[in-house]
């Protein structure tokens, strides 16, 4: 049965259409004990038929641990987004990419396949100023309209500095961390496990925090 109806696929294929190089979606799934595996495997079947520049591979999380490693993946489903020459930059999905978080999904896509808006030159500057790992969790509501904003900066930071990696991930599939994260309002992002911020913010935002790392004690948040 198919996800989407035949309106919905034309307009994904549209949006899928401006894919500059390939992309590879590399799932990890367990069909037992993981409810939203299934759905999270179908939705990509049906978005990599759309467009033949959209690799898919399936891997068991169990059977399929060390790749699982490879790609830092711990929890399931995951979705790593690489590019034409297999890079991995740090972008993942935990869970499935629905409601608003398709735009997420498919702005990742086209990122990732070379189909990007230029960033101001004052703003590469301090991505590549980034000389220290950081690890950006954005927690999400599939029904938050606000959300897919945080993911996608999220995700762009870390395609453009190998120093960063960034993940969604869907409340309602990992309820036991966004209760340890204290997840009370989406989107919730998180830095590092030191920082976090609440709502939608620019860019620059999530570059003051990063800047911020250094120098400020675990435990601090940022309001």
């Amino acid at each position: 049965m198919a996800l989407f109806d035949d309106k919905i696929r034309q307009q994904l294929q549209d949006i899928l259409s401006k894919m500059r190089d390939e992309v590879y979606l590399i799932f990890f799934t367990q069909e037992i004990e993981c409810p939203m595996c299934r759905e999270t495997r179908l939705f990509l079947e049906e978005m990599s038929s759309l467009n033949e520049k959209l690799k898919l591979e399936t891997y068991n999380f169990v059977i399929d641990a060390e790749t699982a490693v490879k790609y830092k993946v711990d929890k399931i489903p995951a979705i790593v987004v690489l590019d034409t020459s297999r890079t991995d930059h740090g972008i993942k999905f935990y869970g499935l990419p629905g409601g608003y978080e398709i735009n997420s999904f498919l702005g990742a896509v086209l990122e990732v396949s070379g189909t990007k808006d230029a960033l101001p030159s004052v703003i590469m500057d301090r991505i590549k100023s980034i000389d220290q790992d950081v690890h950006i969790q954005v927690f999400v509501g599939l029904g938050c309209p606000h959300c897919p904003g945080a993911v996608s900066v999220a995700h762009r930071l870390a395609l453009e500095s190998g120093k960063v990696w960034a993940e969604m991930i869907d409340t309602s599939a990992f309820v036991p961390l966004a209760q340890k994260y204290n997840v009370t309002g989406v989107p919730k992002i998180v830095f590092n496990d030191r920082f976090e911020l609440t709502g939608a913010h620019p860019l620059e935002t999530f570059l003051d925090v990063i800047d911020r790392l250094k120098n400020v004690g675990a435990g601090a948040s940022i309001d």
